[in-house]
C-alpha cells in the first residue's frame, strides 16, 4: 500500500508515534488509510449538509475494511461573493483548492480519496487534484437544492430572485415581493437548484466516470443521499483493491462523453473552462473546435433551470444522467466501453435506466433544438473564441445587430442599466474583467439579471471577456478570448459600433477594418489590475491560460 511509506518498518517508528498521537490503532494502520476530503463550510448553503455526507462516507470506509481519514477543502458560494471584489477571488480558488488537496495527499501518501465537493469550484478543483494525484479516487457530492416555492404559480430559484432585483429596480415590483421572493426562492440546503455552474459539473462527473449513479442529481435532503455516500465510502476500497485510479477512466473518450452530454444537458458555459483544466491534468488535450464539432451532432434535450422552468429533483425522477445517457446513446454519440469508479463499463451502468418523463428529458426524436446547449462563436472581436449557452437564448436573439455600449469594468455597466440608458438593440460590452484584467475573472449574473427584470432579454445583447454563471440566460457571451487586458479586439472597441452576432453560425464580428482596429490598437495602452493581491495576481494568468487567449486551453504547468 502506498500508505506503507508513512507506516511500515523500523524508520517509520516516529511517523507511528505520530499516528498514535492521533488515537490509530495498530489494527487501523494495517487497512488502507483514505483520504476523505471533506469541504463543509457553515457559508455556502451547498456545503452545510457535508459534515452528513462525510459521517456517511466514513461508515462506508470502515464497513468496508478501510480507514478514513478526514480532511479539509475550501469552498467559495458564488452567489454570496456576487458583483462585488469577492466575486474576483472566486475562479482562482480552483486552483487552491487543486494545490492544497495535492499537497495533503502526496504528504500524507494516501492509499485512496474520496472526494466531498457540491459548489462551483470545489468540484473542478477537486477533480483536476485527483488527476495529479491519480491514486484509487470516487466522489459524492452534497446534491442539489430543492426547487423554491411558488410565486405567481411557479417555483422559483436564485437565478429567478436575481432577475426579480432588476424588476424592482426597474418599478415593476414592490419591495415587499422581493422581500417575499428572497422568503422563498432558496428553500433547502444544495447546490442551487438549476442547471447552473455547480449541479452541471456534479453531473458532468458522474459523466466522467467518476461518481456513482445520482451523484448530479438525487437532492441534498434526500436521505437517498446519504445511502449513496456509504456506498461510495464502501466503493472506494475496492477501487484500492482493484487498483483502478482517475487516470484508467478520466481518458480521451470519457472527456468527449463528458462534452457531448454537457451539450445534451444545457450545461453552464463554466464546463468550457473546467473540463480542459481537468483534462489538462489528466494528460488530455481538448481544443477549442472540439465544442461545436459535438454541438452539431449533439441534440439538447434538457431545458432546466434558467434555460426552463424545470430542475434538479425534476432531472432526478426522469431517470437522473444515465436515463439521459441512454437517449443520447440511441444516437450511437457516447463511447461506452469506458471503465468507471464501479468497476463496470457505461454501458454496463446505463443499461436499463430508462427516460421516465420525455417532457423533461425529450426522445431524442423530439429535442429542443438538434444542436447542442454551448456553442463557441468566432470573429474578429474573438479570434479565439468566446462561448454562449445557447440553449438559455431566445430564438428573437440567436442573430442580433446592434450598437456597442462599451464599460471597462461591471459595476459601471450595472449603474447604466438600472438608470435606463441601455434600450432595444444595444449591446453591452463588458471589458477588463478576464483573468488577468480583473483580475480574477468575475461572471457577470447582476448585469444580465438587471437586463431580463428590465424585460430587455430578448433585445439586448451582452458580450464580456469574464465570464458568465450558469444561472445566467439571454445572448450573453463571455470568455471573450484574448481578453481586453492582453490588448485582444475587444479593448478597442468603441462606443456606438455596430456589432454582428450570429449564434447559429458561430460567430460575432463588429464593422471596423483591419486598418482601423490596427490603428486602435496602436494607441492602446495596457491598464493595470484594479486590486494587486498576492495569491490572486499570480494566478490569474493560470485559470484559463489567458497568455494563450485560449477558452478552451487548459492551464500551464506552474512548475
Amino acid at each position: 500500500m502506498k500508505s506503507d511509506f508513512v507506516k511500515k518498518g523500523t524508520e517509520r517508528a516516529p511517523h507511528r508515534s505520530l499516528f498514535n498521537a492521533a488515537g490509530y490503532t495498530d489494527e487501523e494502520l494495517e487497512r488502507p488509510l483514505i483520504g476523505v476530503v471533506n469541504s463543509f463550510n457553515e457559508i455556502v448553503p451547498g456545503h452545510m449538509n457535508l459534515d452528513k455526507i462525510c459521517e456517511a462516507v466514513k461508515k462506508g470506509i470502515y464497513l468496508a475494511g478501510g480507514v478514513p481519514v478526514e480532511i479539509p477543502a475550501i469552498a467559495v458560494c458564488d452567489g454570496i461573493a456576487m458583483n462585488h471584489t469577492g466575486m474576483k477571488y472566486s475562479l482562482v480558488t480552483r486552483e487552491l483548492i487543486a494545490d492544497s488537496t495535492e499537497a495533503m495527499a502526496e504528504a500524507h501518501q494516501f492509499d485512496g480519496l474520496v472526494m466531498i465537493p457540491n459548489c462551483d469550484k470545489n468540484v473542478p478543483g477537486l477533480l483536476m487534484a485527483a488527476a495529479r494525484v491519480n491514486v484509487p479516487t470516487i466522489f459524492v457530492s452534497g446534491g442539489p437544492m430543492l426547487a423554491g416555492r411558488k410565486m405567481d404559480g411557479k417555483r422559483t430559484c436564485l437565478s429567478s430572485l436575481f432577475e426579480a432585483v432588476g424588476q424592482f429596480n426597474a418599478g415593476n415590483m414592490t419591495e415587499d415581493k422581493l422581500h417575499e421572493f428572497e422568503q422563498k426562492a432558496c428553500p433547502t440546503c444544495g447546490s442551487c437548484s438549476g442547471m447552473y455552474t455547480a449541479n452541471s459539473m456534479n453531473c458532468l462527473t458522474e459523466v466522467l466516470g467518476m461518481a456513482l449513479r445520482g451523484n448530479g442529481t438525487i437532492p441534498a435532503v434526500y436521505s437517498e443521499r446519504i445511502r449513496l455516500a456509504k456506498h461510495a465510502g464502501m466503493q472506494i476500497v475496492e477501487l484500492i483493491k482493484k487498483d483502478i485510479r482517475p487516470r484508467d477512466i478520466m481518458t480521451e473518450k470519457a472527456f468527449i462523453n463528458a462534452l457531448t452530454m454537457d451539450m445534451a444537458l444545457g450545461c453552464s458555459t463554466n464546463s468550457m473552462l473546467h473540463l480542459p483544466a481537468i483534462a489538462h491534468e489528466a494528460g488530455v488535450t481538448l481544443n477549442l473546435e472540439i465544442a461545436n464539432e459535438i454541438s452539431k451532432k449533439t441534440p439538447n434535450l434538457c431545458h432546466l433551470a434558467p434555460a426552463g422552468d424545470t430542475f434538479m429533483e425534476d432531472l432526478n425522477e426522469a431517470g437522473g444522467i444515465y436515463a439521459v445517457m441512454n437517449e443520447i446513446n440511441k444516437l450511437g454519440l457516447l463511447s461506452t466501453d469506458l471503465l468507471t469508479v464501479t468497476g463496470k463499463t457505461v454501458a454496463e451502468n446505463i443499461a436499463g435506466c430508462v427516460n421516465l418523463d420525455p417532457e423533461i428529458i425529450r426522445p431524442v426524436e423530439n429535442p429542443y433544438s438538434p444542436y447542442g446547449g454551448i456553442a463557441v462563436l468566432k470573429g474578429n472581436i474573438c479570434p479565439n473564441g468566446a462561448v454562449v449557452k445557447q440553449s438559455a437564448v431566445a430564438k428573437e436573439m440567436m442573430v442580433h445587430t446592434g450598437p456597442a455600449r462599451v464599460f471597462d469594468c461591471e459595476d459601471d455597466a450595472i449603474v447604466a442599466i438600472r438608470e435606463g440608458k441601455i434600450v432595444k438593440g444595444d449591446v453591452v460590452v463588458i471589458r477588463y474583467e478576464g483573468p488577468k484584467g480583473g483580475p480574477g475573472m468575475r461572471e457577470m449574473l447582476s448585469p444580465t439579471s438587471e437586463i431580463a427584470g428590465m424585460g430587455l432579454d430578448k433585445d439586448v445583447a451582452l458580450i464580456t471577456d469574464g465570464r458568465f454563471s450558469g444561472a445566467t440566460r439571454g445572448a450573453s457571451i463571455g470568455h471573450v478570448a484574448p481578453e481586453a487586458a492582453l490588448g485582444g479586439p475587444i479593448a478597442f472597441i468603441e462606443e456606438g459600433d455596430i456589432i454582428d452576432i450570429d449564434i447559429t453560425n458561430h460567430s460575432m464580428n463588429v464593422r471596423v477594418s483591419d486598418e482601423e482596429m490596427a490603428a486602435r490598437k496602436a494607441k492602446w495602452q495596457p491598464r493595470e489590475p484594479r486590486i494587486k493581491k498576492g495569491y490572486l495576481v499570480r494566478y490569474a494568468s493560470l485559470v484559463t491560460s489567458a497568455d494563450k487567449g485560449a477558452v478552451l486551453q487548459a492551464p500551464e504547468e506552474k512548475k
